[in-house]
């Protein structure tokens, strides 16, 4: 079989779903225990179902166009009973409210937090135990499983680090990682307690870096000891000192991850805290609750045609979109296995390899390598193989980089797709 058959082998990318009228959200109050134990009157964790399940490609495509249809006809039925599939603090007093041409609000009145939404409700809902993260890093030959009822208790630690250092609802934390579980622990922390962050790219050097931090004006700056290439070692401490002095907004804490056998950074005093020796202190903190339009994150673009601009998302339309599209448009199940080949530094990692999976429940693999070079061109298909991943979102780049390098699809072969 040839690279495109191969290729024709990968989990498919169909699904569709179909919204269910009227309705308020269901709700609760702000809160929840550390270790996500159940609390009383709970309703179960919901989600839109693909109609009967995952149906051929033109049955899919036709339920999908008629869902399409409605949501322009209709996009208050239609994403009022998406928003039915997120836990509310309070519920929402107009799904839409449009404004100026080309701008709305969603969820008005309402008020949430995706932490809570991504993390909290599954280990309440009995699910404490499924893996949340699959963290696979070829570069260090590591390989984590993370459960959700894990992922609870680092995030809610981290969150109590945060406000220990003066971080507030509505402070930027700037988010200076490479593609490790503790980068997707900040971007949850932030979220639970309000704060806005700003995940800046990895491979972004000390100018790009002073540009992004003197826009956001953070409160505290979040990095890594090292990030890993497959030849290299980057120096995150370094490129971020490069930064800061550079900037003219500096912030007044910056937390550290000291990535285990990749050796020693000093710690700058009175600036820099430790991420181990600050989480043993920590307690867990709970969620607070956010007003739908209150911003989840800002987001820079590459600065190509001129100086980066931040895209600012807001939560709650946010939320309600992904969790809908991983059913919808992807025809995932809770508790399946999704991978999203991309960057937690890009819109896509935001999106796909954090909020989206993690709202819907599913395990999310979290990749810190290449599609070559990792040792080879196999990799992706290692990967979907190893992990049973039921569905898979890459780009059109890597295929390429893939089929350069292994035109038949002979690395491919030795491992198994079939499901």
């Amino acid at each position: 079989m040839g690279f495109l058959g191969r290729l024709a082998a990968l989990p498919k990318l169909v699904g569709a779903a179909a919204g269910r009228g009227g309705g308020g959200g269901a709700w609760r109050r702000p809160g929840g225990p550390c270790a996500g134990s159940p609390l009383p009157g709970r309703p179960a964790a919901a989600r839109l179902p693909p109609p009967g399940g995952r149906a051929a490609s033109s049955r899919a495509l036709g339920e999908y166009e008629e869902v399409f249809r409605s949501s322009v006809r209709e996009p208050e039925k239609v994403w009022g009973a998406a928003a039915e599939q997120i836990q509310w603090y309070k519920p929402w007093a107009r799904v839409l409210e449009r404004g100026r041409p080309g701008s709305a609000s969603w969820f008005v009145g309402g008020e949430l937090n995706i932490c809570y939404n991504a993390v909290d409700r599954h280990v309440e809902n009995g699910r404490g135990d499924q893996i949340a993260i699959i963290y696979d890093s070829p570069v260090t030959n590591t390989k984590e499983k993370i459960t959700y009822k894990e992922l609870l208790e680092q995030v809610s630690k981290l969150a109590d680090v945060m406000v220990r250092h003066g971080v507030k609802k509505g402070d930027r934390v700037v988010i200076y990682m490479p593609m490790i579980p503790q980068t997707v622990y900040c971007m949850l922390a932030c979220a639970r307690i309000g704060a806005i962050h700003s995940l800046i790219f990895g491979g972004f050097a000390s100018k790009e870096l002073s540009v992004r931090i003197d826009h956001a004006k953070p409160k505290l700056i979040v990095t890594a000891s090292f990030g890993v290439e497959p030849k290299r070692k980057v120096e995150y401490i370094s490129l971020l000192d490069g930064a800061l002095a550079r900037a003219q907004s500096k912030p007044d804490k910056v937390l550290i991850y000291k990535r285990p056998n990749l050796g020693h950074v000093p710690l700058a005093p009175g600036r820099d805290l430790d991420w181990e020796e600050e989480l043993a202190k920590a307690q867990c903190y709970k969620c607070v609750s956010v007003p739908s339009d209150h911003p989840l994150y800002i987001l820079y673009t590459s600065g190509t045609t001129g100086l980066p601009k931040g895209v600012v998302r807001p939560t709650g339309g946010y939320a309600v979109m992904l969790n809908w599209t991983m059913s919808a448009v992807y025809g995932l199940k809770p508790g399946e296995v999704w991978w999203a080949a991309s960057d937690l530094g890009w819109v896509v990692g935001h999106s796909y390899i954090c909020y989206g999976p993690l709202l819907h429940g599913n395990t999310t693999v979290l990749y810190e390598g290449k599609p070559v070079g990792t040792p080879d061109a196999g990799a992706y298909f290692r990967m979907l193989a190893e992990h049973e991943v039921a569905a898979f979102f890459t780009s059109p780049t890597a295929i390429r980089a893939i089929r350069q390098q292994d035109p038949e699809g002979a690395l491919g072969k030795q491992y198994s797709l079939k499901r």
